[in-house]
């Protein structure tokens, strides 16, 4: 079940939030134990609406948890003990993904099983909770429904953002509900809505089109990259932004994901607007508990070395992912160990301007995808030669593509930016800004409401990691 569906929007949400306010109305004094469960059970379903088989998988990893994480708390031998619960986890990831694609190494066919949506995403926060158990940070929980509502929740189950356990650990038992709060959840879902719906789209109906064309020009070719970028930034913020809204609805807080990551002026300024939890775990699961970079400066480059090429594999089981994540790893400590020297005296645009090249071209390397020719791994250095005008500069297809979505992109590009935000702000702080702050998102809502009713089926692009 998508966000930007029907069935979300007027069946599945509507009836989840009557009952999940309903003992509210009648001043229930334990509401909250009643909510829990409603989350409880309307993830499970809404997980079973595209997974009936797997929801099994999914329960099992909740009831194994809670007993591990248990075992550990009393355990005098908790690290070996986190360490076989964590490799569990990473087989049962690495079974779904990269079975079939690691036994073809060597020379065996085995049928590559069934990717179970958002496992990449349940699994690290079940991974998440049980290092911070061990390490003393959280309470091992007894009540596996709790727990449940944690690693299942459907806002956030699907795509992320990753949420730590100790980010919602008081509000299981402890949150409040406001009006004020519903409506602030409300517009980020409508903003969330809109970007996918809208923008990114429309964003990669015009990559599809000049990127599978017949020889792409530098200008076909770089426009394509571009709106690729953009893409990938409004599906997955858009995707955030809705997790968030609808987190805020139900009382949770969860964290930021992204914070205009073109907006950066170097790749490590990249990676901490992009993506900003899963570069979180990576950070406080692997890159600290390896030494960071207080064991010397080999050292440091090793311990990027593991973790950009563990983030390159965690998005699929294909050479270009890895490719991407080595792609990043050298950028970055290039950036780190020499770049940074000299980057005082280099003037702001230059530095943007640097950014978003390596970006567009770390991109390319994400976008490659070995079930098409013209963006198989293959055809990188074909597209590289593009890009430099190997097949010309611009041609009349291309031209007529571009000047047909110039409007939306156009848009996008000026929607990545904080302008939008900070006018927005200054719309809704004017004399009738409540009026405003209603209008707005009610707007979005029915433009994507008409968006649906002549769009086709659009998952998520992050739905396959």
């Amino acid at each position: 079940m998508l966000f930007s569906s029907y069935a979300f929007l007027f069946w599945f949400l509507p009836l989840t939030l009557l009952f999940y306010f309903l003992p509210m109305a009648f001043g229930g004094r334990r509401a909250l134990p009643w909510q829990n469960a409603v989350l409880l059970w309307a993830s499970l379903f809404f997980y079973a609406w595209g997974e009936p088989i797997y929801v099994l998988l999914m329960m099992g990893v909740i009831v194994a948890d809670t007993l591990l994480g248990l075992v550990i708390a009393r355990s005098k031998h908790k690290k070996v003990l986190l360490w076989a619960a964590v490799s569990l986890h990473i087989l049962l990831l690495f079974y779904y993904k990269y079975a079939a694609n690691f036994a073809s190494v060597f020379g065996f066919f085995i049928q590559q099983p069934h990717l179970p949506l958002g496992i990449s995403f349940y699994t690290f926060q079940a991974i998440s909770y049980l290092a911070d158990v061990y390490r003393g940070h959280v309470q091992a929980e007894r009540n596996p429904a709790l727990l449940g509502v944690y690693i299942a929740l459907f806002p956030q189950l699907i795509a992320g953002p990753i949420v730590p356990y100790t980010d919602v650990d008081h509000a299981l038992r402890h949150r409040r509900h406001s009006l004020e709060g519903a409506a602030a959840g409300t517009g980020r879902f409508a903003a969330g809505l809109a970007k996918k719906l809208l923008l990114a789209d429309a964003m990669g109906a015009l990559f599809s089109t000049l990127a599978h064309g017949s020889q792409p020009t530098a200008l076909g070719s770089w426009t394509a990259l571009i709106a690729f970028a953009l893409q990938i930034y409004f599906d997955f913020s858009g995707y955030s932004d809705m997790a968030i809204g609808l987190g805020r609805i139900f009382g949770f807080r969860f964290p930021e994901n992204f914070h205009y990551p073109y907006m950066a002026k170097s790749m490590t300024d990249f990676w901490r607007r992009w993506h900003m939890t899963l570069s979180g775990f990576f950070k406080s699961y692997v890159y600290i508990p390896l030494g960071g970079n207080r064991r010397g400066v080999w050292r440091t480059v090793f311990n990027l070395f593991v973790v950009w090429s563990l983030t390159g594999i965690w998005h699929g089981a294909t050479w270009n992912f890895l490719l991407w994540g080595v792609y990043y790893f050298a950028l970055l400590t290039l950036e780190k160990l020499v770049l940074s020297r000299f980057s005082v005296h280099v003037p702001a645009f230059f530095k943007h301007t640097a950014a978003l090249l390596g970006i567009l071209i770390g991109w390319l390397i994400f976008a490659l995808d070995s079930s098409t020719p013209a963006l198989s791994l293959s055809a990188l250095p074909q597209w590289l030669l593009q890009l430099l005008g190997a097949n010309g500069f611009a041609s009349k297809h291309e031209l007529y593509e571009i000047g047909r979505h110039l409007p939306l992109l156009l848009v996008a590009g000026v929607g990545a930016t904080p302008w939008p935000r900070r006018l927005y702000h200054r719309i809704t702080h004017a004399g009738r800004g409540q009026w405003m702050r209603a209008a707005l998102p009610l707007a979005a809502l029915l433009l994507c409401i008409v968006d649906l009713s002549d769009a086709g089926f659009h998952p998520f692009l992050y739905f396959r990691f």
